[in-house]
Order: structure tokens, then sequence, then C-alpha cells
């Protein structure tokens, strides 16, 4: 009778791998996977692995031992007679394609030849046909990053784990671009409003702008899409406050822009920046494969330069939308190395390869699904209660602190008498009173609130307070 294969079988290789430091060999992986997997499936998958830089092959024959792949880094050591001082860097594994595209990126700027946007890299991509992630690395994401909601509505999983996920991507994200805040920092800040002490008020607010962003994505992920409407509303939520012309956020770009530290130039008319800016949603509607989807926004919307600024931050919480749409595992960015992220956009930029750019996308990805799969088995279930009446907590919290009402049970229970039925309607006065008294600048957005409606009410309740006194 054959072996009935594990679903994650590839996953469990690794963490087994994982468990011996000094390598496995393929007795002992057989030994460890005799009811599920022959020896000859095992050794197909350990090959398959090994091609996809998860783990490493070391020694022949019998002596063949299996390590996992870890980050791997470049050390450069300089020695005198009175001092010795190294330096390292902290990179991921490439494959050949992306160390040839990022040994050429590494030449001095005078050896790059300047380029201009090339259209024929968009225009030739045709959804489902042209394929940037080869067939086998998409199949492996796929299995990686399923969860037990695919048919439960979109953004469920992403709303199990939200907590975690504003952290972490907010951070993670941020970091990409020179952000100093720790993940401590950007704990503290999102979770209790606190702004760290001594960093630039432009950090704090970049902060404070994901998270927006991504609450936006995750509560209306049914809505979301790939249109004008959802990139032009994410790029107004991540930059706002951020712009030295605050009339440029949320709109496509109207000047020319220069990119430094390449020899990329991008379009500069306007009237071909928004021909490509449909063309690239279009393109993207139609991709079927939501990695596939994930990494063509990845690329398009950073080479394009649709807005004045903050671009690459669009394409990565751009890159979430398939993935929440169809309730997978998001992506975080979660340990991305900067050099490397921002190595393999370069060579999209100046060379329109993607191979670098995808290694570091596959990589995350595979860290993000790591880190979530902890996640989910560390927490609580969700409250089915919380979940049922989500919609109608928003709106009663809404509605109390636009009119300026009191957190008090008899006010929020008139405003719910229409919404709850009886039987329900005491828990919920009770959540919602709860949620009330944990209202703060950083959860406002989870409501659908705007911060001068926040402000508004808090002044009112002090006032009371005061009063009462």
């Amino acid at each position: 009778m054959p072996k009935k294969l594990l679903p994650d079988i590839d996953e469990k290789i690794v963490a087994e791998i994982g468990r011996h430091p000094a390598g496995a060999t393929v007795a002992k992986l057989a030994r460890a996977f005799a009811r599920h997997s022959s020896r000859r499936t095992l050794q197909r998958r350990l090959g398959d692995l090994a091609g996809a830089h998860r783990i490493v092959v070391e020694g022949a024959g019998r002596a063949t031992r299996y390590r996992l792949a870890a980050i791997v880094g470049q050390v450069s050591a300089v020695e005198r007679p009175d001092i010795a001082q190294a330096t390292g860097e902290v990179y991921i594994p490439v494959s050949t394609e992306g160390s040839r595209l990022r040994e050429l990126v590494r030449r001095p700027v005078m050896q790059r030849t300047p380029v201009g946007y090339r259209r024929d890299f968009l225009l030739d991509y045709r959804p489902n046909e042209t394929s940037y992630l080869p067939g086998e690395t998409r199949a492996r994401l796929r299995a990686l990053g399923e969860t037990p909601f695919a048919k439960r509505p979109a953004g469920t999983h992403a709303r199990d784990v939200l907590s975690r996920l504003l952290i972490d991507l907010s951070w993670a994200s941020s970091r990409l671009e020179g952000n100093t805040y720790s993940r401590l920092d950007t704990e503290r800040l999102i979770e209790h409003g606190e702004a760290a002490a001594g960093k630039d008020a432009r950090e704090t607010q970049m902060i404070l702008n994901h998270k927006r962003a991504i609450e936006f994505l995750v509560e209306d992920a049914d809505a979301i899409a790939f249109d004008a409407f959802t990139f032009l509303n994410l790029h107004a939520l991540l930059s706002e406050n951020l712009l030295a012309d605050p009339a440029a956020s949320g709109r496509l770009r109207a000047r020319v822009v220069e990119i430094s530290g390449t020899v990329f130039h991008p379009l500069a008319i306007p009237q071909q920046i928004e021909e490509f800016f449909r063309v690239v949603l279009q393109k993207a509607a139609a991709i079927v494969d939501p990695f596939e989807q994930a990494f063509f926004l990845m690329v398009h919307i950073p080479y394009l330069q649709a807005f004045e600024d903050v671009n690459k931050r669009v394409s990565r919480l751009g890159a979430n939308i398939p993935l929440l749409k169809h309730n997978l595992c998001p992506l975080s960015f979660i340990d991305v190395p900067e050099r490397a992220y921002v190595e393999g956009t370069l060579a999209v930029y100046e060379l329109t390869g993607v191979g670098l750019l995808a290694d570091v996308f596959t990589w995350a990805y595979e860290r993000s699904c790591q880190r979530y799969r902890a996640v989910a088995d560390s927490l609580p279930p969700p409250d089915p209660f919380r979940r049922r009446y989500r919609e109608a907590l928003t709106d009663v919290i809404g509605e109390i602190v636009r009119k300026g009402r009191l957190a008090e049970p008899l006010i929020v229970e008139r405003e719910s008498k229409k919404l709850i039925p009886v039987e329900d309607r005491k828990r919920f006065v009770e959540m919602v009173i709860g949620d009330l008294k944990g209202l703060h600048e950083g959860n406002i957005a989870r409501y659908r609130l705007r911060l001068s409606e926040f402000h508004g009410w808090k002044a009112k309740q002090e006032g009371v307070f005061r009063a009462s006194r």
C-alpha cells in the first residue's frame, strides 16, 4: 500500500533537519519519515529543497549530510600590527541569476550605463503566460502559506493575526526605508500610542501611517481591488504628513523625480505615468496566481515610480492584497536585510532583471510563514462573539465618538438596540465599553475614525470628568 505523503512534508523535512545542527543523513531522515515517505520520495524532496536554496548538501555517498541554508554573510578583515578589524554583511541565499545581478548593481555608479523606463518590460508581460516566479516556487509558497481559512471571507486569517501583523509589517517595512524604531518601540507606539523618545517625528509618522494602511487593507479585504481607488488611497495613508507637497498624497506623480544611488531615470511625462499605472493595475488584476500577482506589484509599482515618493512602501503593502484575498499567510518582510532588498530593486531599475528581487521575495515569504505559523499556534482561538459583531462594534463606537457621547452602558445600549439581539446585548455593551476605554491614537483607524473626531471626543470625556469632580 503506498504511503500517504504529508501535505506539508517539505516543512516537516526542513524542521527535522533543523534539529541536527551538524547535519542530518538520509538514513536519519528516512527513519524519521518512515511512515509517510519512501526513501526515493524523500531523496527527491531533498533535491528540490536544495535546488530552492532552503537546505545545503555536504559530502557525497553515504557521507552526505543535509543542513539548513541560513542567511549567508560576507566577511572581510583588515589587519595591522596594532589593530585587527572585521566587517560583515548579512545577506540571503541567492540563485545563480540573483548573484549575477547583484554583482552588476554593485559596480561603481560611473561604470553603470544610465537607462530610462523601458515600456516593453511592462507591455511584453502577458498575465498567466509570462511568469516572473517559476511554477515550482509558486507551488512551494502556496503550500507554505495555506491556512485553514481558504473558504472564509477575504482577510479572515489576517484579522486573526492582526495585532502581530500591524507591529511586524509596520516595523519591517519602515526599517527598509531607514527608520530606526526598534520592534519594541514600534509595539509601544502601535499598542499604547507611546512615541519613542529621541526619535524623529517623521519616523513616528511613518510607523503610524503603515498601521493605518494595513488596517485599511485588512478591514476592507473584500472591497479592495487592483484598481486606482485602492492604490491611490493606500498611497494617501502611507504618505500622510510625509511629503514636501501635501497635495501629492494620494495622487499620481506630476513632476520629474531623481532616485539617488542609481543610474535609472523614471518616466517624466504625467500622461504616460497615468497610462502605464493603469496598465500595471490591469495586468495585475488579470494574474490568477496570488504569488505572481504579489511579486508583479513589487516589481512594477517602484519601477514606474507612480508617486512622488513612498512607491516601495505602496508596493510592499500592495503585495499583500492577493495574499489577504486568498487568506494566505501575509508577507511581513521581517528580518529581510536592507541591502538585499535595495539591490534587488536596483536590478529591476537598471537591468529589468527580477531574479535577485525574486530571491528576496521568496526568502521573505518563507520567513513570514515560519513566523505566523508559530504565532497562530501560540494565540488563543479567536472570539466568535467579537467576530460575529465586528461590523456592529465598529459602527457603534464610531457613532458614540462622532456624537461626543459618554462611554456609559445606557448610552451604548441605546446605540446598539437596532443592531444586536436582546440576548447578546449585555455582552456586546461590555465589549464596546472595554474598547472605548482602550481607544487611543494608535488604534482609531480600526473603527474608521479620523484623528480630529477622536480628539474632539476625548476632550469632551475629560471635560465631563473635570466638571464632575
